[in-house]
Order: C-alpha cells, then structure tokens, then sequence
C-alpha cells in the first residue's frame, strides 16, 4: 500500500506512540470526530485541540499530508469507500467459483491469525476480569456491530447470570440506562458503517459509572478514551461486505474461558437452562 491510498487510521497509528502533547491532542480530536471531519475547518479543529493554526498544518503534513486541504480530499475520498455498494465489481471477474471460495476462506484465515498478534494477554485478562466482575452486562450493537451483539449476548447468558441485550428493547433504552452504575458492564460493538447512536449510549453508560469493554475494527476508535478495555477485531475487506468472523470466534473464546474461570456458577446455570429446555420441550433431540 502506498502512502497517497493509506487510511487515516493507518496513518495515525504509525505515528501516535510518537507525538508530541500538541499533536496528540489534536490526533484524538481527529479520531473523536471522525465521523464528522468534513464539517470542520482547520481552525476549528486546531481549537478543539487547543492548538494553535500552524501547529495544525504541522500536525496535518506529519501524517503524510501536504495539507489540511489535502488532507480534507483524502477524507472526502474515504468515505464512499465504506460503503459495500462502491466494492461492486471490485473481485475479479474471471476467477472461478472455487478460487473466488479459496481466496474468501484465506482472508478469514488471516483475520483469525491477526488476533493472535492484536490481543495481548493483559487485554484479555482486563476483558475475561470485567465480564466475570460486572454485576449486570449490558451488550449493544448497531448495524454491522448488530449479528456479533446478538451471539455476545446468547454465548454470555449461557455462563453468567443478568445479561441483557440494549437492542430489543424497543426505544425503551432510556428506562433501562437510568438503572446504570459503576457495578455494571456495557460490551460495546464498534464496526463500520458507524451510527450516531452508539456514542450517545457509550456517553450516558459512562456518565452513570458503568464500565465499557469495547469490541472494536479499529484501533484507534472514536469510543476508545471511554473504554475500560478494548478488543480489536479487523475486519475490514476489498471483498463486497466486511467479514466478522474474527469477532464471532473472539466471543466464543471468552464466553468459553469465562466459563472455565467460574465452573462451578457456569455448570450451574447450563444445567438449570437445559433443565428447563426439557420441560418446555422447545428444542429437538438428536437422532
């Protein structure tokens, strides 16, 4: 990848560790508002910063940019590509069904090997901590962040008692949100295309206490100065639509290691599910 097409993810992250105060205030006002970067200015963002003008123009051309204008195009070049309707056409057209199969499986192959290097192992004894310590788990996911909520929360009910799913409950998220503290846990699911909501549900979690474990493809989330910990997930794709098949097996690695921390609370509490699986007669038996 060559330095005109790298992300401004990619950007910050190879120079973050290195920054001055200056420019890492203004790198985390950057990430803060990268939703919404095409509605500032330079002055606007060198202010939020606390920064003067020429130390923004300084901190613009660090990242590889001739400037905020520059900078500014390659913002507004970005955000089309988000979409799964501008990779259309992208694959080869010539390739055959089966190496189309082959090279899908490979990419997986290389997220499934990418979280072996992207989580350290004092991560996840900060993740596998807070989800065994929380008095309540509360899981929410948007869009693209929706399917791996949705497994968090079937995997996690299963070995602990009091988890609940922020996405069913119908716009009545308000009246569960008040009953917050800081004894709860919010496992926040942070994928592209990103919504205005999550922050929003982040932000009164946090207000109330409530710690926020946060699942996230990006390393340098807009969410991640609010997180207890993060789990990062790539799962960004040339392919037609992301892939999530590194977050899904991460889940399962942590509803599975939460349940061989606590044995004896986890037994306990299949058992009495399975037992009332028998008696509502809900689920088929194997032949």
């Amino acid at each position: 990848m060559n330095k005109e097409t790298e992300s401004l993810d990619v950007r910050l992250l190879k120079v973050y560790d290195q920054l001055s105060a200056t420019d890492r205030r203004l790198a985390d006002v950057v990430i803060a508002n990268k939703k919404d970067l095409l509605a500032y200015s330079a002055t606007e963002l060198a202010g939020l910063a606390g920064a003067s003008k020429a130390s923004a123009a300084r901190f613009f051309r660090r990242l590889g940019y001739s400037g905020f204008s520059d900078f500014r195009q390659h913002i507004r070049a970005q955000v089309p590509q988000q979409s799964p309707l501008s990779r259309i056409g992208r694959a080869p057209v010539r390739q055959s069904e089966s190496a189309r199969l082959q090279t899908h499986v490979q990419n997986d192959v290389v997220r499934l090997n990418s979280l072996l290097g992207g989580l350290t192992e004092e991560v996840q004894e900060q993740a596998l901590e807070l989800l065994v310590q929380a008095r309540r788990v509360w899981i929410v996911g948007y869009r693209n962040g929706c399917m791996t909520a949705f497994y968090a929360s079937a995997l996690l009910s299963q070995v602990r008692h009091d988890v609940n799913l922020l996405n069913e409950l119908s716009g009545r998220e308000a009246e569960f949100l008040a009953d917050l503290n800081d004894k709860d846990l919010l496992l926040a699911v942070d994928f592209r295309r990103r919504t205005s909501r999550l922050p929003r549900i982040v932000a009164a979690a946090r207000s109330a206490g409530t710690r926020v474990l946060l699942l996230t493809d990006t390393p340098l989330s807009a969410l991640a100065s609010q997180a207890a910990a993060i789990l990062h997930c790539p799962n960004q794709t040339e392919q037609v639509f992301d892939s999530y098949v590194s977050a899904v097996s991460l889940m399962n690695y942590l509803a599975t290691s939460m349940a061989a921390r606590t044995p004896r609370q986890a037994r306990a509490r299949m058992s009495r599910i399975e037992r009332l699986h028998a008696a509502l007669g809900d689920l088929e038996t194997d032949s």
